[in-house]
Parts: C-alpha cells; structure tokens; sequence
C-alpha cells in the first residue's frame, strides 16, 4: 500500500507566501507536530513520568522547541549552542538532558548551571566531570551493547563500530565507581539504532535495558530512576514505506516493563525518549522554484535550493519525495536529476525521478525536510542559509528564522587584512 504525500497547503496559498518570502525557505506545520508530539505521549501514557527530550540537533530553533515545551517535552542536547537554545525556549532543569559526547568542560559545567541531567559516554568522562564542573546529583551513562545488528544502519552503523557509550564491562564499573562516590539517583541510556522503521527493533531495545536494569539492581544494589531507549524512530520517506505505530510500540515496551520491571520490583521506572527526526520530520517541507532546465546527456532540473538547504540526499543517498505544485495529477512522465548550484556534482535532491513535466518557474516542494534539513546546512560557495517559516493552525505564516545574508556571511572575516597588505606591497615596492 502507497502512502500518500499530501502537502498541507494549495498553490494559491504558497504563492502568496512567495510574494512575502522569496524561495527557499522551510515551512514547518505547528497543528501537524503538536497532533503528533500528543500522539506519541498517549502512547506512553501508561508509563511512570514519561518523558521525551526532543533532540534539538534534528530542528534548532527556539520557536518550535516552545512549542513542544508546551506540550511536555524535555530537550535532548550535545552542545553549549543547543544548551542555550532550550534555555531560552524556557526548557531548564531536569527537562533537560546532555548527552556527552567529547564534551569540552564548558559545557558539562553549563549543564551543572541549568541543571540537566548529565548523560555521560564514556568512563572517563568521570573523573573529568568531577574536575571541571563537579559531580551532580543524578547521572546517566550512556551504553553500546556492542555486536547487535544483522545488519547495521545506515546512519550509525554496527554498535561495536560507533564512537558512542561505555561497554558492558565499563558500564558496570561506571555505576560502581558512583555510588561509591555518593551518587543516589541514576539513569541508563542508549541508542543502537537511527531512522528505523520496524517497531520491534525498539521493543528489542526496551528487553535489552530493563533487562539490564534489574541485573545492575541485583549486583550493584542501585535501583535506576530512569531508562532512556534514545530516538531512532524512522518516518516514512518513500511512498511505499508505513510509519512506525506508536500505539503499537508502546503497548509492546508496556508488556516488558511489567514482565521484567514489575515483576523484579523496579517499578516505578520513568521512561524516556529522545526522537527528533520522527517529531518534525514529516511536517516540514523545502520550498523552492525552478532556475533553469538542462538538457545534455541527462535531462536537469535547477533550483534556487541547493545541498546546503537539505544535505541528506548527497550525504546519505537519501529519498525524499518532490511535488511539483499544481501538477499533482499530471502523469510522471519525464525523468528528472533535481539539482542546486553547488560546484559538487552530488548537489542533487533526486537522481533519475520520474516527475511530470517541469518548466522554469516552477514551485517544487520536497517533504519531510522537517529534521535534519535547515539544522544541517552550511556556507559552502558563500551560499546562504534560507529562512525557516511556521504555518500557525490558523494558516497565517511566522518568521521564526530569517534568511542568512551576505553582511552575514561576511560578519566574521577581517577585510582589513588584504587591505593593509596591499598597502605594504605598494610602500616594499
């Protein structure tokens, strides 16, 4: 069964945007991710204190981290810039999580400051923890259960190749070594998987970590305050593809905590999550117009939007679906590369896509830009990040981030430099 790639928008309704807004920019649809931020939560409903920290990398923008303060969310961050962000989107506290990784000093002891949880990766993060910003009360570490996937993933790979988490050994010294420092409250963490579209991969991790919580209870004699599974849920890219049931989900991780969580006595257990990509992801969207139309040995198709707008499909080879507006219903009879104007030849947003006929002028909108779009762009050839939009459930349009512009660009370099010395060389010669 195909899914449907509906816009939630007509025409008539991006053009007059257009008019206000020049192409591209990301429009993001508040309505669609507060129906889904109160989706997922209802599926964890029966969970003692459940908590999703949105991981700010996938959408960096304070506007929507308020959003989704508003509907319950915490904030998973990696960075002073994104520990910043959540506190200026009003999200402090335990509603925070840092989740180490290489972590300079500053930002573990900013952190201490907000009072996050601190989320560590690795054993000596320990002893560098407690000499640059002091042990807090709570502490989490993060664990790479090593081979695990037949598979792997595209995105992290094989477990035992990621540079992520403690292992099991140093996992159990971890906690040990805390405890015997005084620390009382304690959480796990992990992430094996990114972009995954089978709910039973999840399930698999929740059997893994309550399973290892009741056996760090029985050997260290620490009862853990929370588990926190990561993110990784995938979204539907391609047609074809069936999103992850979150119902689903959190029914069959509710049938593990009582068999395993429960039954030892461990309850209550918080839970927690740190999705992104399967929050925003499906309701942002790129817009942008067609420049130009090359016909060489391949037929290309232009656009005013380039890889340092949306890099998953030169970075990955990722899929992500195009509309060509107004032509819905026209039959996809041509065949399309969709390319920007990087000099890289990996510019492309699709290679050989078959799109209905295509004509300088066009308004091309490519879906699920909501994660891991904006966030990841970058000024290569001085291009300049776009502009991020929300549409307000009443379908009027906000400016949450304006368009980068060249006094931008350029806000950082010396041009004294090449100034003075062309002075020198004139006075030398």
């Amino acid at each position: 069964m195909m899914a449907d790639k509906n816009l939630p928008f007509l025409k008539t309704y991006l053009e007059e945007i257009i008019e206000k807004f020049p192409t591209p920019f990301h429009i993001y649809d508040e309505q669609a991710i507060r129906n889904n931020a109160r989706r997922l939560t209802a599926a964890f409903s029966w969970a003692p204190e459940f908590k999703e920290y949105f991981a700010v990398k996938a959408t960096p923008n304070p506007t929507l981290l308020a959003i989704l303060r508003e509907e319950g969310f915490g904030a998973d961050c990696s960075s002073m810039a994104e520990l910043l962000l959540a506190e200026r989107a009003g999200i402090v506290g335990e509603n925070i999580m840092l989740t180490s990784n290489d972590t300079p000093a500053v930002e573990f002891q900013k952190a201490r400051e907000l009072g996050a949880i601190i989320n560590l990766d690795d054993i000596t993060h320990i002893d560098y923890l407690e000499k640059n910003a002091g042990l807090p009360d709570i502490i989490s570490f993060r664990y790479n259960p090593g081979p695990l996937l037949q598979g792997g993933n595209t995105i992290i790979g094989y477990p035992e190749e990621a540079k992520y988490g403690l292992t099991r050994d140093q996992l159990f010294e971890a906690y040990r070594i805390m405890r015997d420092k005084g620390i009382a409250r304690f959480g796990l963490h992990t992430m094996v998987i990114s972009n995954e579209l089978n709910a039973d991969s999840f399930v698999a991790t929740a059997n893994m970590i309550f399973d290892l919580a009741v056996e760090i209870h029985t050997k260290l004699g620490i009862s853990l305050e929370f588990v926190n599974f990561g993110g990784g849920i995938g979204i539907p890219y391609k047609p074809e593809q069936q999103p992850v049931d979150l119902e689903y989900l959190g029914c069959e991780i509710q049938k593990a905590y009582e068999a395993k969580i429960k039954a030892n006595g461990l309850d209550p257990l918080r839970i927690a999550l740190e999705c992104g990509r399967v929050i925003t992801g499906p309701y942002g969207y790129l817009v942008a117009k067609v420049l130009h139309k090359k016909e060489i040995y391949k037929n290309y198709i232009g656009l005013d939007a380039c890889m340092a707008n949306l890099m998953r499909p030169a970075l990955y080879g990722s899929y992500h679906h195009i509309t060509v507006v107004g032509k819905e219903k026209l039959p996809l009879d041509h065949k399309y590369d969709v390319t920007g104007s990087l000099c890289e030849n990996n510019d492309k947003f699709a290679i050989d896509r078959q799109l209905p006929k295509i004509d300088i002028g066009d308004i091309v909108v490519i879906h699920d830009a909501g994660a891991h779009g904006h966030a990841m762009g970058f000024n290569y050839n001085g291009k300049l990040r776009s502009a991020e939009l929300l549409m307000r459930p009443d379908k009027s349009v906000k400016l949450i981030r304006r368009a980068e512009t060249i006094d931008d660009y350029f806000a950082t370099l010396d041009f004294s430099c090449p100034q003075s010395l062309a002075a020198a060389s004139k006075t030398t010669n």
